[in-house]
């Protein structure tokens, strides 16, 4: 598991995450009952390497409900990549329709963020940190990036994010 910083700075995205409500379908709420975003306080976030072959990079940030009460993290979280340099840049959303992602305490959600590996030795990318806000919320959680993950092919505008989705 990978150490996370609470920051309230950045990645603002739409929504408060207080008083905005989506409709529950799976997870555990009953169907078509009401239930409020995830807040980044609730959640704990981890980054890890799931590259699944040498060519094609990807990094799994799994958000778990450590909250007292079912939450949604349905939707694309807001992602920064921070470089050795201290600059920062925002990662584009991949192709995909998100989930209805709806969290029972304890349970997990995943996203992904994939990339070409680029084998040469010679990236010129350096990142240090992935910056992460949840669906909905305005508050930014710090990772580290993960240390085993493969050298990013081109540019950080090469990377996308996928929406979260549940573990099960």
């Amino acid at each position: 598991m990978v150490t996370t910083t609470r920051t309230e700075a950045g990645n603002k995205q739409s929504g408060s995450g207080g008083d905005t409500e989506t409709q529950a379908g799976a997870g555990g709420a009953k169907p078509g009952a009401k239930v409020a975003f995830c807040k980044t306080s609730d959640l704990a976030v981890a980054a890890q390497d799931a590259a699944p072959d040498e060519n094609t990079g990807r990094i799994d940030i799994t958000m778990t409900n450590r909250g007292s009460t079912t939450c949604s993290a349905t939707g694309f979280p807001g992602v920064d990549i921070k470089d050795a340099d201290h600059t920062s840049s925002p990662i584009e959303r991949g192709r995909a329709q998100p989930r209805v992602t709806t969290l029972k305490p304890g349970d997990a959600a995943v996203l992904n963020l994939a990339y070409e590996i680029d084998n040469s030795g010679e990236s010129p990318q350096s990142p240090t940190h992935i910056l992460v806000t949840p669906p909905n919320e305005t508050h930014t959680v710090t990772l580290k990036w993960p240390a085993d993950a493969g050298a990013i092919k081109g540019s950080y505008t090469d990377i996308r994010v996928y929406p979260t989705h549940t573990t099960r």
